[in-house]
């Protein structure tokens, strides 16, 4: 098995124009839709499978896309499902999607008990968690809905740096 340490999120929900779900559901998006603690798998960009978190009640699109992780046990296998380690191994969304093994078929699963679950550890002290607007899109770029921890090394991108 592996296992990482989210260190990374975005929060994204259907009021938001950047959004998957901003149009309403779809058969790409259907598992945003779904109850929370579900997995919504997308292909980003043609290559790489992101994992979001569905947060909402059932019907109501939202979800925290997984940014970054620290990886805790299983490196030998998501080194070798990456092709290379170090803090390159898990530091940003596709990354992290091809590490766990992620794919689109796994979307819509339970996080409870799917192949990829989400299990609940010590919290972060809210003084370690770094607000910001998020990377990587071109709508509502200026909305706070970016969480990162603070100082950890796998954070994908500092906070104020240029993407």
């Amino acid at each position: 098995p592996v296992r990482v340490r989210i260190v990374e999120t975005e929060a994204y929900d259907e009021t938001d124009p950047a959004s998957h779900t901003f149009r309403g559901p779809s058969p790409r998006n259907a598992a945003m839709f779904l109850a929370g603690g579900h997995l919504y798998a997308y292909r980003s960009m043609g290559l790489h499978v992101c994992c979001n978190v569905v947060t909402g009640p059932a019907g109501h699109g939202s979800g925290v896309l997984i940014r970054a992780g620290e990886p805790l046990e299983g490196i030998e296998t998501m080194t070798a499902r990456r092709g290379r380690g170090g803090f390159d191994l898990t530091n940003g969304p596709g990354k992290l999607g091809q590490a766990l093994g992620a794919d689109l078929a796994m979307s819509g699963t339970s996080l409870a008990d799917g192949p990829i679950r989400l299990v609940e550890r010590t919290a972060v002290p809210d003084a370690e968690i770094v607000t910001g607007v998020r990377v990587g899109i071109s709508k509502a770029v200026d909305l706070p809905r970016r969480f990162y921890v603070r100082g950890n090394a796998y954070v994908s991108r500092r906070h104020g740096a240029p993407w």
